[in-house]
């Protein structure tokens, strides 16, 4: 029995993790993303002006900030392309 809710627990726990953790950006290597100015300007294009935080993040450039609308956002940003893979609007 006591294994039984172990490995449960274990279950929920790397359920969790998994929800946590951030997007697979890319699987390309760090030589060819495009350098933090580019991404900021690029960023910039799309509309996010106001970025308090700007970071890597696993595969991923990721960025808190405003959008153009004003609205809070955290998005994660594929560094080779500068596209947008997952983008967390308020």
């Amino acid at each position: 029995m006591l294994v039984l809710k172990t490995m449960v627990a274990l279950s929920a726990f790397s359920i969790a993790g998994a929800a946590l953790a951030g997007p697979v950006c890319t699987t390309e290597p760090k030589a060819k993303w495009l350098t933090e100015v580019q991404m900021k300007a690029k960023v910039a294009e799309l509309g996010y002006k106001t970025i308090k935080t700007f970071q890597v993040s696993g595969s991923c450039y990721e960025i808190y900030g405003l959008n153009k609308d004003g609205k809070r956002a955290e998005v994660y940003f594929n560094p080779v392309t500068g596209a947008v893979v997952k983008a967390n609007i308020d």
